[in-house]
């Protein structure tokens, strides 16, 4: 059970009370509810429109909240040959903190392998690629 986990329910049994609905809190002290555990029931009846509601109507915490920012688009910074030297500088980068995806099919391996990251990213993830090959030409440091 989360720290919120009694407000939640009492959030959820007033929304299906206020839509005309027979609901109920139940705690831990409730026979066949786990301890620690707060549970709204309905009527088996009722129940699948009682789950559209929550569906429809999601507690604060549970709406994500995406940035639609073009920053955050995936931008192709390096191409390798292989999936492991594609691996190589996703690990590098991951490690110094930018996210990375590889993009490419271990199945058609003579394709390139891609290493993306976000948009708001990208000039720093080449300078650190540049700054590691540079201090290791063969590309080992990655």
């Amino acid at each position: 059970m989360d720290a919120s986990a009694k407000q939640d329910c009492e959030e959820i049994l007033g929304l299906l009370q206020d839509a005309g609905m027979d609901a109920v809190l139940w705690d831990d002290s409730a026979p066949g509810v786990p301890e620690g555990v707060f549970e709204v029931r309905v009527p088996a009846a009722k129940a699948a429109r009682a789950e559209k509601l929550i569906a429809e109507n999601p507690l604060p915490d549970e709406v994500e909240e995406v940035d639609p920012s073009s920053e955050l688009d995936l931008e192709t910074i390096a191409s390798a040959a292989t999936e492991m030297e594609a691996t190589g500088m996703k690990n590098f980068l991951d490690s110094n903190g930018i996210a990375a995806v590889l993009v490419g099919d271990s199945v058609l391996p003579n394709l390139a392998f891609e290493v993306r990251v976000a948009r708001d990213q990208a000039a720093h993830a080449r300078r650190l690629i540049q700054d590691a090959e540079r201090a290791s030409p063969s590309g080992a440091g990655l």
